[in-house]
């Protein structure tokens, strides 16, 4: 994967009449959500402010960046970042002994480079006309007005609606009076480059109560790049987040003989696991990515939703701003959606009530027989999505 390259210079950002700026759209949170429903609108025509407190979108990344193959379809990321196809899955007990393996006859998951894919898409985001604020920290709404700080101080922002892509503790949702998130884990992962071992692109998950709580562990090794995380419950951790994810990444499965660096690149944060939430949008803005709960409930996985749910979002905007109806956004819900994962939702109560390394080693009595392979199989492997891609666009990266 290749390394990213910075975004071309974006428009300034200049108070207009009353020592306000003006826009169409602000987006608060430079994310895949953020940039992909900021690309879209200004493709549409439409003036939008993107903001995000990092001075650089390459920093701080809070996700593994794993692609499933429904994404891959859909969605034209650029291949220069994304890692190799990984078929194979590994499913290990508590003890690590006998995993159970999914293979697919498909490229399933492919790991993307991050940093890359945000620079990439700033650039395109840019591009298409989106005014690009880093290094501006979104400060609350006032008098019909949204605060910003920026590098040169604060200032205002008048907006006629504002997209709320700022993570899983989202203020936008605070201010707008919209859900929050309730139910989340908390993950952390380390990101270091190995050389290939001969071994085929793997994904290792480990479900095992004392070390990943209420979720499981992982070591992605592609050939190129190892991922090795733990995520769970933050108050069932015994030791803490850190601790776990110490010991287990000193014996994590698919890293046997690999020579792991002194400097690794480390990513954490809270990870929502309550479903899509229903009340996502007023008159005033939407919600999009985790700030939406847009993460599937039981395998955590955001990116997918993230893209999907930022399409509705732009052509819900598109609407509102083309027509000026006053109700526009009220179609912009998320109590439709969560019907699509009562089965996930579910799975995820079980999974969260399984405490004890004895029920889960019982849990792979079930797992291993060929009704078990395959429901996990369906899980894993699955093409469901929500919500549906409305319309065809470009993606919001290029090349």
């Amino acid at each position: 994967m290749s390394s990213p390259a910075a975004p071309a210079p974006a428009p300034s950002v200049r108070p207009g009449p009353g020592g306000a700026t003006r826009t169409d759209v602000l987006v608060v949170g430079a994310g895949l959500a953020g940039l992909h429903v900021a690309t879209r609108l200004a493709r549409q025509g439409h003036d939008v402010l993107l903001v995000d407190r990092r001075t650089t979108l390459a920093g701080a990344i809070r996700t593994t960046g794993i692609f499933v193959r429904k994404t891959l379809d859909d969605f034209p990321l650029p291949e220069r970042h994304l890692g190799p196809p990984i078929r194979r899955m590994l499913l290990y007990p508590p003890g690590l002994s006998r995993p159970v393996a999914l293979v697919s006859d498909r490229d399933e998951f492919r790991v993307g480079d991050m940093a890359g894919l945000y620079q990439t898409s700033a650039a395109a985001a840019v591009e298409a006309g989106v005014r690009l604020a880093l290094g501006t920290r979104y400060a609350g709404r006032h008098d019909g007005t949204y605060h910003l700080i920026g590098r040169e101080g604060p200032f205002r922002v008048r907006a006629r609606y504002v997209v709320g892509a700022d993570g899983a503790r989202s203020s936008v949702a605070r201010d707008l009076g919209l859900d929050r998130n309730r139910h989340l884990l908390i993950g952390a992962e380390e990101v270091f480059q190995v050389a290939p071992n001969g071994e085929p692109p793997t994904f290792h998950c480990v479900l095992d109560p004392r070390v990943a709580p209420g979720y499981l562990a992982w070591a992605v090794n592609d050939g190129e790049h190892a991922h090795v995380g733990v995520a769970g419950y933050a108050d069932r951790f015994p030791d803490g987040l850190r601790r776990a994810m110490e010991r287990f990444s000193a014996h994590a499965p698919g890293l046997e003989g690999v020579s792991r660096p002194d400097t690794v690149e480390r990513r954490g944060g809270p990870i929502p696991v309550g479903g899509v939430l229903r009340r996502i949008g007023c008159a005033d803005g939407l919600l999009v990515g985790d700030a939406a709960g847009a993460v599937s409930p039981l395998t955590a996985g955001g990116l997918d939703p993230c893209l999907r749910l930022s399409d509705l979002a732009a052509q819900v905007l598109d609407d509102a701003l083309r027509t000026g109806a006053p109700h526009a956004l009220t179609h912009y819900s998320g109590a439709s959606l969560r019907s699509r994962f009562r089965g996930r939702l579910a799975l995820r109560t079980g999974l969260a009530h399984i405490r004890t390394p004895a029920a889960t080693t019982a849990a792979f009595t079930l797992l291993r027989t060929p009704p078990g392979r395959a429901a996990a199989a369906r899980i894993l492997f699955g093409d469901r999505s929500f919500p549906g891609r409305p319309v065809p666009e470009p993606s919001l990266v290029s090349g």
